[in-house]
This record gives C-alpha cells, structure tokens and sequence, in this order.
C-alpha cells in the first residue's frame, strides 16, 4: 500500500512538474507572439511589411517552430515566432540572402517574388535564359533571383549556353557583351573569358552593382558559390570590401576590365548583330547580349552642373560611417526623407524639395521629419530647385524667384525616382509579366 502510494505521488508529482513546464512554455510562447505582433502592426504602420522583391513563404502546414530561420536571418525581424509558427514581420527589408531558406530543418519556406496584390515584372525567358529577343539573354537580380550564389550562377549557365549559340560568320566588335557588373554579370565575364569569348562588360555605377546597395557591411554566403576562373568561394559570411576585393583580384588575374561608368540607354537589333549605345554616344557592336543588372532600376539625374562629382550618391550607404559633414539631401519621397533623417544625428543636414509640402509619404516619416524640423536638425528648403554643386558648396533658387543661393556641401544624396528596368527591357522588345505571387525558389 505505502509504495503505491509512493508510486502515486511520484506520478503525481511528474504529472505537475510536465504541467508547470507546459504552462511556463504557453505563457512564454504568448508573450513573444505579442511582441511579433506589436512588431508586424508597427512595420505595417511603417509600410515595410509587405514585399518589395524576393521573400520567405513559409508552409504553416510544415512549420515545427524551430526557429532556425529567424536566428539564421541577418537583417533581423524580417521572421518571426508568432502563434507556434515562423511569419513575416518586415518583408521589404529582405533582401533575398536565402538564409532562412537553407536553415530550416523540415523545407518548410519557399522564396517568392510578387503578392496578390502586388505584382512583380520580370522578363520571360527560357531555360537556357534567352528571351524571346534571339541573341538577348537575362540572368540574375533582374529575372528573378537575387541570391548571390544563384545568380553567379545564372551568369556562368547563360554563358555556357550562349557559347552553343555563337555564329562564327557574322562580324561584330564583340561575342559578347554583359550589361551589368554585379554578381551575374561578373560570373559571366570570367565564364565568356574561359570560353575565349571576346566580351564587353559595361556598368552603369562601379563594380559589384546591386552588392553594393545592400544595407549592411556583412553579406551571408548561404552555400559555397562556383566562381569561373576561380572555383569554389566558401565563405558563409563576408563583407562588402572583401567580396569586391575577390572579384576584383580575379578578374586581374585575367586581364579583364569592367567600363564602369556607362549606362546603356538602347540595344538595338540589325543584321544579325546587336548595336549597343551608351549614354554619351558610344556604340559597341556584338554577337549576343546579356542583360544581368539590378531591379532598382536607373537613378533619375538632376541634370545640372557639377552632378558627376564624385561627392554626389544616389543610394545612401553606411550612414554611421558619415560624420561632421556638410549634407544635401535631394528628394521629397520616403527615401530622401529616411536618409535625411538617418544623417541629422551626426552632420548638419539641408534637405531640398521642388514642391512645397511631401506628400504621399509614410506616416511615421512625417511625424520624424516635423519634429526634426522643429529641433533644428535638417533644415527643409521647400519650393527649391538646385541649379549647380560646385566643389564646397550647392547653389539653389527658389520658386518665384531669380536670386541663385548658395549653401555650404561636402555630400550630396539625390532620391528623384528612377527609369524602372521594365522600361528599359521594352524598349529592347522583351516580353514582361506580372508576376502576383510566384516561387521562385523551392525545396
């Protein structure tokens, strides 16, 4: 009788410790699924909980709430654990690592691009990346795919196939010209190297394009690339610079170049050739093209005096590393309004905007930039057009007015819009659709 009813109390007390773990884990697991929640009301509040580009989806049906995603995500609060399951919390600050992708033990996200009531363009192409342009291929950001690894190698595989496709009697300057010297673009140029491709690779901005436009220093390498010319590249987290520098030494070794600096404005067809003009009045002949640029599109210029200095942007990087400068902010939009706001605390920061009010912007943005107007932290120059940026200075005018101002500069960071990529694919004949919520990448 006593050892059943030691047997008892032990099952007794068994049964109440599973039951205070149990509740402690519930009362735990409700707590940070209202702080995910508070989280996601804020970033819809902010505009940033819907996708912009490529994103995680996960399968709630498959989920076991591990939560290897979200400590595997670099840019932090993009997944989160909310009601027992991995969701979205700011999807437009994904920038399509693939992180959470690799990291999750039962297959259970999917990188997307699109949403039911957010389209994406992308460009068709087939298999082998031509488009229904013979001759003109697409890999990389720009289709689609914005993870290193997979767009280094789109551009080595494109080339591959453009190799099959070369025809030896037709004269042009170039086999090959890449537009776009990001991750697709470089792999290309050191794959149409290998296959002793005569090859162009042309720039808009400096190497590495959409590399560069990432908001951290550190960019996760999710699985070893395949580098033409080089082999395999292992890291699982590098930064910036020291991607850059591998591209850069590679592509020494080799004797390449990239012409930075030239933005394609037309790609036109004629004679079983391609003709490719640059903004300025170049003109290169070719065999085949291969479009692997970003999905940001080109910045739109001002078109005045002094704008190709090398103190003027038109992405705002690293703001923490600018201090004690004299700054000019360019824009009216959530953009300009962000980065104006992100450099007040360290430099003495003026703000120009042809109209005289923003609209159309975040709501929490307009609350941040009143009352840094009223602390006296950027000072707003409404109804203003900037009309020269000289060496240490920026002259403006106002509305109304002929009387031109001047104001002391160090930096200027322009945010007028841009020509979108899907503009410029049509012009070249490419077919584009919406994509309205699409896998793009899938166990």
């Amino acid at each position: 009788m006593n050892n059943q009813l030691i047997e008892l109390s032990i099952y007794g007390f068994a049964i109440l410790l599973i039951l205070v773990v149990l509740l402690v884990y519930i009362k735990k697991q409700r707590r940070e699924s209202k702080i995910v929640d508070v989280k996601i009301e804020h970033a819809k509040s902010e505009g940033i909980h819907e996708p912009v580009s490529l994103y995680p989806v996960v399968d709630p049906n498959r989920c076991i709430k591990s939560g290897a995603c979200v400590d595997a995500c670099p840019e932090h609060d993009i997944l989160g654990i909310r009601n027992g399951r991995a969701t979205i919390i700011n999807a437009s600050h994904c920038i399509g690592h693939g992180a959470c992708f690799r990291a999750c033990p039962v297959e259970a996200i999917s990188l997307w691009i699109g949403t039911e009531k957010r389209g994406v363009d992308l460009p068709d192409v087939s298999p082998t990346f031509e488009t229904n342009v013979p001759g003109v291929y697409v890999a990389g950001e720009l289709g689609g795919m914005g993870l290193i690894k997979n767009a280094v190698s789109q551009g080595r595989e494109a080339v591959e196939n453009i190799v099959k496709t070369i025809k030896k009697d037709v004269k042009a300057q170039y086999d090959l010209i890449v537009v776009g010297a990001g991750p697709a673009g470089i792999s290309a140029t050191l794959a149409a190297k290998k296959y002793n491709l005569k090859v162009l690779t042309l720039e808009q901005g400096t190497l590495g394009g959409t590399v560069f436009t990432f908001p951290r220093s550190k960019i996760v390498m999710t699985a070893p690339m395949d580098l033409p010319l080089f082999g395999k590249v292992k890291f699982r987290e590098t930064s910036k610079t020291e991607l850059l520098d591998l591209w850069h030494t590679v592509l020494s070794k080799n004797n390449i170049s990239i012409k930075e600096n030239s933005k394609v404005e037309a790609i036109v067809p004629g004679g079983g050739i391609f003709n490719v003009e640059i903004l300025g009045g170049d003109v290169y002949s070719s065999k085949a093209v291969l479009i692997a640029i970003g999905r940001r599109g080109t910045p739109r210029k001002l078109g005045v005096p002094g704008e190709e200095s090398e103190k003027v942007a038109y992405r705002l990087l690293e703001p923490e590393e600018i201090k004690g400068k004299n700054i000019l902010v360019v824009g009216g939009g959530d953009s300009a309004i962000e980065s104006a706001l992100l450099l007040a605390d360290n430099n003495k920061v003026t703000l120009s905007y042809r109209s005289d009010a923003f609209n159309r912007i975040k709501v929490r943005n307009a609350v941040d930039i009143k009352e840094a107007i009223q602390n006296n932290l950027v000072d707003v120059k409404f109804n203003s057009n900037i009309v020269s940026i000289d060496k240490d200075s920026v002259s403006y005018t106002m509305k109304d007015s002929t009387e031109t101002l001047k104001i002391k500069n160090d930096l200027v960071y322009i945010f007028a819009g841009g020509e979108l990529p899907t503009q410029f694919l049509k012009k070249i004949g490419i077919d584009v659709t919406t994509k309205y919520g699409e896998s793009i990448l899938k166990h």
